[in-house]
């Protein structure tokens, strides 16, 4: 896979994605990470419109379902991975658009975008993906700043005990869940999701078994799921909770509770907006500035050398446990 068009590495987070999708233009949705697969924490985040699964790719595995080649794949919205780094957004927009909920709207460039996609075949998607200017643009936002102190030549090939990390996309479309992966080379058919069941539940299974492909005590995965805007969601309760017929008391008290949950909404939204102009900001002078204080003081090569023999122990620690 090509890099040259630059696409960043950016950090799995649910600030970073909401953000993310709401800077493409996209309402009604945001991310939430899943720390449990407990069904009480899908209830409480309803409706999950799909779930976006971060692991430590550990080469080339038997799909879990059949290959889509059949008509269904003019219905899906499949690309295929071309280009490193462009998997965390390749997985959402994956979500995005293949949802067919009333309360996301994908917003102008999205809508653009599938619509002048949709009839490629997958590798055509994966292209016109990676080369979407403003897909990239708001992707790359979201990267860290450049450090004079990164010298890793981005040519120079990986080894084999570098770690690599991949996004995929699982989904519910017309009754089947499907895991979109843009290594495959297709859509993945997971299998029918039994009537009048949460499709959750279904897709558990094939996560755990994921996992379980780790040793105990390794966290090389991440689970989040898209939404519909929660703070959305809790305003049309208290639209509803006007209409319906409960005692004054019950509706005093489910009001106050709806919200204090839409105001622990905006708080979280709130810091997911501090915390991302922070990963934006470039702190690179404030860095030189310490240490041209910290050397007109000569501080910073005794710092030095003690950081330096930290390290030289714990590189010994390591070679004894080995």
């Amino acid at each position: 896979m090509s890099d040259s068009v630059g696409w960043c590495l950016i950090e799995s987070d649910p600030g970073v994605f909401t953000e993310l999708i709401r800077e493409l233009g996209v309402t009604g949705a945001q991310v939430e990470e899943l720390w449990t697969l407990d069904s009480s924490l899908f209830e409480a985040i309803k409706p999950v419109h799909g779930l976006i699964f971060l692991f430590r790719w550990i080469g080339e595995d038997q799909p879990d379902g059949q290959i889509v080649r059949d008509s269904r794949i003019e219905k899906l919205f499949f690309a295929k991975q071309v280009i490193n780094n462009a998997c965390a957004t390749q997985a959402i927009l994956s979500v995005l658009f293949n949802c067919r909920h009333p309360d996301i709207e994908l917003g102008t460039t999205l809508s653009e975008f599938k619509e002048f996609s949709q009839k490629f075949d997958a590798n055509m998607k994966g292209l016109a993906l990676s080369n979407s200017q403003k897909i990239r643009s708001v992707h790359n936002s979201f990267g860290r700043s450049n450090s004079i102190f990164e010298f890793e030549d981005s040519a120079k090939p990986k080894s084999k005990d570098d770690e690599a990390y991949h996004f995929v996309a699982i989904v519910p479309i017309d009754g089947r869940l499907y895991e979109l992966d843009g290594l495959k080379e297709g859509p993945i058919d997971l299998g029918l999701i039994k009537p009048n069941t949460d499709w959750v539940e279904a897709a558990k299974p094939f996560i755990e078994k994921r996992i379980n492909k780790y040793k105990e005590g390794e966290v090389h995965f991440n689970l989040m799921a898209v939404v519909s805007d929660r703070k959305l969601i809790l305003e049309q309760r208290l639209l509803s909770l006007k209409t319906e017929e409960l005692d004054e008391a019950t509706k005093i008290s489910e009001e106050s509770n709806i919200r204090m949950k839409i105001a622990d909404e905006e708080d979280k939204m709130k810091r997911y907006k501090i915390e991302n102009a922070r990963r934006k900001h470039n702190y690179l002078p404030l860095i030189v500035e310490i240490l041209k204080l910290l050397a007109k003081d000569g501080k910073l090569v005794p710092l030095y050398e003690r950081a330096k023999a930290k390290t030289l122990e714990k590189e010994k620690q390591k070679i004894g446990k080995a």
